[in-house]
């Protein structure tokens, strides 16, 4: 019998409560995009000139951060931001090397838990494309990617290496060897990464899924494609100085900084760009740079391609981030930097460093593009990666949800974030729990907060946030920051009037550096932090040879 208009709308209300119950009760895919060694200037939305439209599609649907922070380093980065503790306590407070102390073992620690080891008992699928860096590449595989609650990998376990040829390119726990002629690493991992997506979806449609896609670009080598390399040949021949007021002015009408903070000098071993020598070389080294940006854009736009081809775009939270502010090492002539090989794959002569009779670009060398243009990556602040001033721990965050995120869309949001953050926002949008224990090992408290509630509009909270790394130390409290380059002294500064730290109030105010300065003291002891000239001296002993030895 035909149901009469009440009944009817009895029944579609009750059908309408359950679908929406459901969409409620679901839980979000979750893409997590890393990108290495990128300054806090060099995409589009936060005042480039490099062509990133995939990302400025991002953040014009999603929510940017103008404060978050990473470690000012490769692989403590990762290990923070795969569990959500500092990186110390995940055992990776300096590098690969193990010092035979909780905080330095250069191991991801058993007492900390990934975000894909929290987020399997919740029911997804957890797959991985890209730089793993938080285990000796030279060990067995016991803390690859799959021995970490992964599903799928494909990527390298070492830090850094050739773009056409990588070393330790593994799938899953099987080392392997590129596949093709004309392989370029970037291109390799957005495609696996779609595919995975795509697969994915085909395969079990119903059950979310966790991707972290970790790129190498744009860390040295410089190593790129030549259509983008010829795209950006001619756009940096002016120079590293107008390349800095370009960008600075460009996030001054995004409302990205405060034109009060002004901007920080050229770094004093960097010559004005007219006095600059070797000008096409140093042009063509930032050229190379952009295009490697520019190439992982576009490769981010195939993972982006590939939620919206399978209908996940809706409901997948994507955030981007970079590892560290832009790297200002310089390769020396003739040394052998990690990952490097001594063949290209045609059997040409690698020529390693920054060697200003070859123009960077291709697989026959092995260049990084310097002080003078990673100071301008990092418009408008100070240093760069390795240091906790502003320069080497800004980064780029962007945030879209938008099945969730649908208030100020566009918008920069003031909520100060760390990497510490990401383990805690990913649990909150899957409804998932931190484990106590895992696999039978207790498992340290996580140290982050979720962002979801201030990036939905929320009020921003307050923060402590610390960092160490290779002795340079750093302390955020509400709007104060207190840092220090080693071997030098505390500097204090108000990063609400003076981000760019140029006015250093530490002896108008003692009493807040020594309380702030405690407030350090106390986080390391905890966090496993040792001092850094204590560290150097344990591995000079460490390496002394027998006889020499006590």
């Amino acid at each position: 019998m035909p149901l009469n208009r009440r009944e009817f709308l009895t029944v579609a209300g009750a059908a309408a409560a359950q679908a929406g119950q459901a969409a409620a009760s679901r839980k979000p895919n979750i893409v997590v995009i890393l990108a290495d060694d990128l300054g806090f200037s060099d995409i589009a939305p936060y005042g480039g000139e490099i062509d990133t439209p995939n990302l400025t599609k991002l953040a014009q649907q999603g929510i940017r951060l103008r404060q978050f922070y990473n470690t000012a380093r490769c692989c403590p980065t990762r290990a923070a931001l795969l569990t959500g503790l500092y990186s110390h306590q995940a055992g990776i407070g300096h590098m690969m090397d193990d010092d035979g102390l909780p905080g330095y073992r250069g191991d991801l620690s058993r007492n900390a838990v990934t975000i894909a080891e929290a987020l399997k008992p919740a029911g997804y699928t957890t797959m991985m494309c890209g730089k793993w860096h938080v285990t000796p590449e030279t060990s067995d595989s016991h803390n690859w990617p799959l021995q970490r609650g992964f599903d799928k990998y494909y990527g390298t376990i070492l830090g850094a290496g050739d773009y056409f040829n990588p070393p330790t390119l593994t799938r899953d726990n099987t080392p392997i060897e590129i596949d093709r002629k004309n392989y370029y690493y970037t291109d390799a991992l957005g495609e696996q990464a779609a595919t995975y997506i795509r697969e994915h979806r085909a395969a079990t449609p119903g059950t979310p899924f966790f991707l972290y896609m970790a790129f190498t670009a744009p860390h040295w080598p410089l190593h790129a494609l030549q259509p983008e390399i010829d795209k950006y040949t001619d756009r940096y021949k002016t120079g590293w100085d107008k390349l800095r007021e370009e960008r600075h002015q460009r996030q001054i009408r995004m409302g990205l900084v405060d034109p009060k903070w002004g901007v920080t000098d050229r770094d004093a071993s960097v010559p004005a760009w007219e006095d600059a020598k070797d000008k096409e070389w140093q042009a063509r080294r930032m050229a190379v740079y952009a295009a490697q940006v520019d190439r992982m854009d576009q490769n981010i736009g195939k993972i982006l391609d590939a939620l919206k081809q399978s209908g996940a775009e809706e409901d997948t939270l994507v955030m981007f981030l970079a590892d560290n502010g832009g790297c200002a090492e310089e390769l020396a002539r003739n040394g052998n930097p990690a990952g490097t090989r001594d063949k290209t794959v045609d059997g040409k002569t690698v020529q390693k460093g920054n060697i200003p009779e070859l123009m960077p670009g291709g697989e026959d060398g092995y260049q990084s593009y310097g002080i003078g243009w990673a100071n301008a990556s990092n418009t408008p602040f100070r240093l760069y990666k390795h240091w906790e001033h502003e320069g080497g721990i800004s980064s780029p965050f962007i945030a879209r949800w938008p099945a969730r995120l649908k208030k100020n869309k566009g918008q920069f949001n003031d909520q100060t974030g760390h990497l510490v953050d990401v383990m805690a926002t990913c649990l909150d949008a899957a409804g998932a729990s931190y484990p106590a224990t895992y696999k039978g090992a207790a498992i340290q408290p996580a140290e982050g907060k979720s962002l979801l509630p201030s990036l939905a509009g929320g009020k921003p909270f307050a923060r402590e946030l610390y960092w160490e790394h290779e002795g340079n130390r750093a302390v955020r409290e509400a709007n104060w920051k207190l840092v220090s380059k080693f071997p030098g002294t505390w500097e204090l500064f108000d990063i609400t009037k003076d981000r760019t730290e140029r006015n250093n109030l530490a002896s108008a105010m003692p009493e807040r550096v020594q309380a702030m300065g405690g407030k350090w003291d106390q986080w390391a002891k905890r966090a496993n932090v040792v001092p850094w000239a204590e560290l150097q001296q344990r591995r000079r002993v460490r390496n002394r040879p027998a006889a020499l030895k006590d």
